[in-house]
């Protein structure tokens, strides 16, 4: 078969997402878009590329080798705005920006008055891009609230010969605006009402699974947790009148960026065949941040600071499990100052134990991943979550409720099998039960360090997500 050929017979996918990393990201979302569009493109017989916004963050590194492809502008309802288009490609990875300088040339990415019409005229853009684009897809794939209008704009406006995916990476977000929105922002008729309306308000997130083909989650477990009231945030009917495009494909990590057998930020590299260099990650985490030096384990949590993270089971106990066991414990995250307070507190009350660092730093966390014995991972509700598999990756064993995808990558090695420690109920007793029996399997150290092993041989890469997102489009086209 000749170049051209094999070119016609590739599933053509446009992945559509409001953030990616290394371009511009603020958390998970930014994380998968920049590693599965490439773990796709690395498949046999798929082309997937990235579109986004060119925001006032992608660096110059990035701009400087960028290709503008044209410009013209386009409806925002009665508005025309300029749209630009630039492509950038290198390697495997070729993504396009979607340029305005009034609504992405800002400081942050989101939370702005007018984000609703800043992503109405994101997602009217994948479509208008096309012209301007040497890339035909045979499926668009979008993600979360920020780019739900696609499946709608592509049922109601565009009707192009293509197929649409939409990813529920956190359901909480649900892009809920004032109805006027419908006709004055969104420029669609009454006709959209019944895809729009939700609770007196219009969400976009309800329109855009209502006109999906299909429709993914994170995670398996979280796929059907979506059917309970208590994870769906209200969401739960339409939910159900959308369960037969429902499919929950569990997230990946990048095997490259979280190696800490060639990791540049940890004091020391390491593998399964030689451990040592992790106990040097820890005693030089231990000094960085003023802590005895002492062979005892290291619990640590990296994380955002709000309630469905399980913040609260661990404020219940925190002191009366450091009092009462020779144990360090290492945070590092920001969020609710209420939480905040309270760690800052904790570190007060045991400064011989405890640091707290509040703030975000991606080089620290790999020090943190690298040093730590056990990750704390109590959430409440965690849609994938991929700190624990980045934890088992850096042989930080993970301690998580089983709850959404930390169900489906983690599994209780209290019997001898399994990479971590799980707790099912959400209670301070169940969790401070799992936190003392991962304390006592740390003291077997024999066995400690072949979980620790068997831990850093996991396999949690794209690799895996994304054959089964190829099986998604193949049985969609």
């Amino acid at each position: 078969m000749d170049k051209k050929s094999e070119a016609k017979e590739k599933i053509k996918i446009l992945f559509v997402s409001p953030e990616a990393v290394p371009f511009a990201g603020t958390g998970g979302l930014g994380d998968v878009a920049g590693a599965l569009p490439r773990a796709l493109s690395y498949k046999k017989g798929v082309d997937c590329r990235l579109i986004m916004p060119l925001y006032k963050a992608v660096k110059p590194q990035f701009r400087e080798k960028m290709e503008f492809l044209g410009s013209k502008y386009i409806p925002v309802s009665w508005r025309q705005k300029y749209m630009g288009v630039f492509k950038y490609k290198q390697g495997r990875v070729t993504a396009y920006f979607i340029d305005n300088e009034e609504y992405f040339g800002r400081d942050t990415l989101y939370g702005h008055f007018d984000d609703c019409e800043r992503f109405a005229f994101f997602s009217r853009a994948v479509f208008e891009a096309l012209d301007l684009m040497d890339f035909e897809p045979d499926v668009i794939h979008a993600n979360d609230w920020q780019s739900a209008l696609v499946p709608v704009y592509q049922s109601l406006i565009y009707k192009k010969d293509l197929k649409t995916v939409l990813t529920i990476h956190n359901i909480e977000y649900q892009g809920r605006y004032d109805p006027y929105c419908r006709g004055d922002v969104l420029g669609l008729g009454p006709e959209a009402d019944r895809l729009l309306e939700f609770s007196g308000d219009i969400s976009l997130m309800k329109a855009g699974l209502l006109c999906a083909d299909r429709i993914s989650t994170v995670s398996p477990t979280y796929a059907r947790q979506l059917t309970d009231p208590f994870y769906a945030h209200g969401m739960e009917g339409v939910i159900a009148s959308c369960a037969h495009k429902f499919r929950g494909i569990l997230n990946g990590i990048d095997n490259k960026l979280y190696d800490p057998a060639g990791d540049p930020f940890i004091a020391a590299n390491y593998g399964p065949s030689d451990l040592s260099g992790k106990a040097e990650c820890k005693k030089a985490l231990q000094r960085e941040l003023a802590l005895p030096e002492a062979d005892v384990p290291m619990f640590t949590m990296i994380s955002r600071l709000v309630a469905h993270k399980g913040v609260d089971l661990l404020r219940e106990c925190a002191d009366r499990f450091i009092d009462s066991h020779d144990a360090q414990f290492v945070l590092l995250g920001t969020g609710d100052p209420e939480y905040e307070a309270f760690f800052r507190g904790l570190e007060e009350r045991h400064r011989d134990k405890v640091r707290c660092c509040i703030m975000f730093d991606r080089a620290l966390s790999h020090r943190v991943y690298a040093a730590g014995d056990i990750l704390l991972m109590p959430s409440k509700s965690e849609p994938c979550g991929l700190s624990q598999m980045i934890a088992c990756r850096y042989g930080n064993v993970p301690l998580v409720r089983a709850t959404g995808g930390l169900n489906d990558s983690i599994h209780d090695c209290s019997l001898g099998s399994g990479n971590g420690f799980v707790f099912d109920s959400y209670d301070t007793a169940s969790f401070e039960f799992v936190l003392n029996n991962a304390y006592s399997h740390w003291l077997d150290r024999e066995n400690w360090e072949k979980l620790v092993k068997y831990d850093l041989k996991e396999d949690f890469s794209w690799s895996r997500a994304a054959g089964e997102y190829v099986e998604m489009y193949k049985e969609m086209i």
